[in-house]
């Protein structure tokens, strides 16, 4: 190869620790197993960014329906609240403070700010018992 024809090389460029509008989480329910997850920041963005500098964070599992919440250390109010969600919804529910995950067809006992899904393994909560601890971590 001649010296003109030469291509420097490119240097890999360093990855970013998270992306800034995506935070991958895993939910870990003591004793049941895990799943993974995300906080999506443009569904609810002052709530996900509060919840995401939390982490990690642990409480104690209550079931309503088809419907799992704990208490989070944010306490924040609503934020494009919305009386619907999908299975496998992550919600914050600002009422109880707390972290919901939709693993039924259940609407919120009242709105809920979505703040990202369940990606794998949502059957872990089905059987999950009051009470259970459920820590959620970044990954």
């Amino acid at each position: 190869m001649s010296a003109g024809s030469a291509q420097p090389e490119e240097e890999p460029q360093a990855k970013p620790e998270a992306d800034v509008t995506r935070y991958r989480i895993r939910l870990i329910a003591e004793g049941y197993g895990e799943a993974d997850g995300e906080l999506v920041r443009f569904q609810s963005p002052m709530t996900v960014e509060n919840l995401a500098k939390a982490l990690p964070f642990e409480g104690r599992a209550a079931r309503w329906k088809e419907e799992i919440y704990f208490e989070t250390p944010v306490k924040l109010g609503s934020e494009k609240p919305r009386p619907k969600v999908d299975v496998g919804t992550i919600a914050y529910w600002p009422m109880g403070s707390a972290l919901c995950i939709f693993y039924g067809p259940t609407d919120p006992y009242s709105p809920v700010n979505i703040v990202g899904k369940v990606n794998s393994n949502l059957e872990v909560f089905r059987t999950l018992k009051s009470g259970t601890k459920i820590r959620v971590e970044k990954i």
